[in-house]
Order: structure tokens, then sequence, then C-alpha cells
């Protein structure tokens, strides 16, 4: 095969890659902002959950896709609400209440998604999601040497996306400016961090925890909704694969950076769908080390590793913010 056509290879593995680690990254969004406010949510996946069943519920009923996204931040919103009030209020244990909400979210969309099973999105969504508003005509660059291969190549890779490509990608840059760059990230991360410094600076320590903890589920939901709205475009019980596990280690290995998540979702996203490029080559695809099995693990082996290490090291950035898991009431100080 020559240069040209391997790059276009390469380009399409990315596109592909791009295209599976919208979810993570959402996900990975939510939980980060989440968790940068010191409370730990293990329910991500109860929370995407939430959000595909009733978001794609809505895009049934209604053919309308804002209504479907706010169902679904409204849905993982509800199941982060009930999170924040048993942990922040009553200061029930962070683990297993996120355990408790995977189990009930798990629950209820499956429940829900069974009123609409085998049942497609609706024609108008899809073609929504099928515009590529970045795709460009390359005609006039096609002939260049040089630069007719490379503006295919990024065209191939990374502008033949939909809008929920392009603005989970701008949430990740709002997100890191909230944290970094405004008031109200200050107060979140210092929230995270010694929340009894901060309630002793004036900054209402249990208002900002609620409002990260409900923001973050409703990002979930919104990375749950992928799957169905776009990706797979319709129903599936347990649709979003245990995804939201691998979002939590992810948060870790990103070190509750948004823009990190970036490169982060990325690479998982690329685990996820290796097997299919890896089985397509004859001489591998006989292979034990290369069994479908065992290539489905990958993610899920990466995940296992990240934790490891993050328990190995022992850098301030590899430990997360300082009350992260601490419950916080002010007559405790």
């Amino acid at each position: 095969m020559d240069p040209t056509g391997i790059a276009m290879l390469v380009a399409l593995f990315i596109a592909s890659a791009v295209r599976i680690s919208i979810p993570l990254l959402i996900g990975t969004l939510g939980e980060t902002l989440t968790e940068r406010s010191g409370h730990l949510n293990l329910g991500v996946e109860g929370m995407m959950l939430l959000g595909a069943s009733t978001g794609f519920l809505v895009a049934v009923r209604t053919q309308n896709v804002l209504l479907a996204m706010l169902a679904a931040m409204g849905g993982a919103g509800a199941g982060a609400l009930l999170y924040a009030l048993m942990t922040v209020t009553f200061r029930a244990n962070q683990v297993v209440t996120g355990l408790a909400l995977t189990i009930f979210g798990a629950g209820v969309a499956n429940t829900l998604g069974k009123s609409v099973t085998n049942q497609n999105m609706p024609q108008n969504i899809r073609d929504l999601f099928a515009w590529q508003p970045l795709h460009v005509d390359l005609s006039a660059v096609r002939g260049i040497p040089v630069l007719g291969p490379f503006v295919e190549f990024v065209d191939a890779a990374f502008l033949q996306h939909n809008l929920y490509v392009y603005g989970s990608l701008v949430g990740a840059g709002l997100l890191a400016i909230f944290l970094y760059r405004t008031h109200s990230g200050l107060h979140l991360r210092a929230v995270g961090e010694n929340p009894a410094a901060a309630d002793a600076s004036g900054i209402r320590v249990i208002a900002m925890r609620y409002g990260a903890i409900v923001g973050g589920g409703m990002l979930c939901g919104l990375a749950g909704l992928y799957m169905p709205l776009v990706h797979i475009t319709t129903w599936v019980e347990n649709i979003t694969g245990g995804r939201g596990w691998i979002v939590v280690a992810l948060v870790i290995f990103v070190r509750w950076d948004p823009l990190k998540a970036v490169f982060g979702a990325l690479l998982f996203g690329a685990l996820e769908i290796i097997g299919f490029r890896l089985q397509a080559i004859p001489a591998l695809s006989g292979s034990i080390f290369f069994s479908q099995y065992l290539i489905d693990m990958y993610p899920y082996a990466m995940t296992i590793l990240v934790l490891i290490l993050a328990n190995a090291r022992k850098k301030k950035g590899w430990q997360g913010p300082g009350a992260l898991g601490v419950p916080y009431f002010r007559e405790d100080r």
C-alpha cells in the first residue's frame, strides 16, 4: 500500500476514535466538575444510563433534539440531586451512595427503555447529526504536492464530524475557562481542596457542592444520550456498556483537567476500536494474543492500570482535590 493510502487509513482510524470517545469525554467533564467540589460520585454509569433512556424516549416521542437533550440532562440531574441530598445533607457514604445510584439508574433506565425498544431515532434528528459543519471541498488543493495530502488527512481525521462532537470539544474548553479563569471556578476548587477554609472566607460550600454535583450529573446525562442519539440511533439495554466506570478512572488519568480529558478520552476511544482494526489484518486475526475477547478488555485493562499508577505515585497532581471524598459540615470545624 502506498504512503497516501496508509495515511488515509490512519486518518479514518483517528476519526473513528474521535467519534467513540465523545461519551467518555463528556462524562469525564461531568465527573471532573463533581470531584473538583470534593465529592467522589461513582454513579456515573447510572447517570449516563438515565440520560440515555430519558433523552431517547423524549426524542422518539417529540422528534425534537433540544427537548431530548433537556430530558437527558434532567433525568441524570435528578439522579445526581438524589446523590447530593444523601451525601451533602445527610452525610451518607459517598462510595456506597454512588454504587447505589448506578444500580438505581440502570434499573430505571432499562425500564424506561422497554417502551421504545426496536424504535429508531427520528429521521430529522439523524439528518441533523449527519451534517458535518467543518467539512470542506478539497478539489482546489487535492493535486498540490504535500499540501493536498496533508489537508485531506486533516479533513478525514478531524473535520468530518457532527455538532455533538464539536460541541463536546467546546464544552471542554468552557469548563477549563470556568475552573481556571473565573472567580466561581476558583471558589469551587477551594471548596474541593479545603472546605473549612473556603467557608471561613465566605464561600457557600454547600451550595457550591450541590451545584457542581448536579451540573456534573447533567453532563453525564448528555454523555449517555450520545449513544442512542448519534452512535447507535436506537435503544439497547445497558447501552453505555460500562463506559461510566472507564470515566471514573479517566478523571484520575487526566488529573482532573478538562483539556487533558480531550486527549485521554481519545486514547481510550482508540483502545475501544483498535480490536476491530486488528481483526481486519489476516496475519493477526488468528493469533490468540489478538483474540476479540482479549481485545475487548483493552480499555478496562487500561482502567485498572490507571488506578494502580494513581495509587503508586505520591505526587500531588495524582492525588486529586485535597478534600475529595471527605464530607463537610460547618459544625465540625
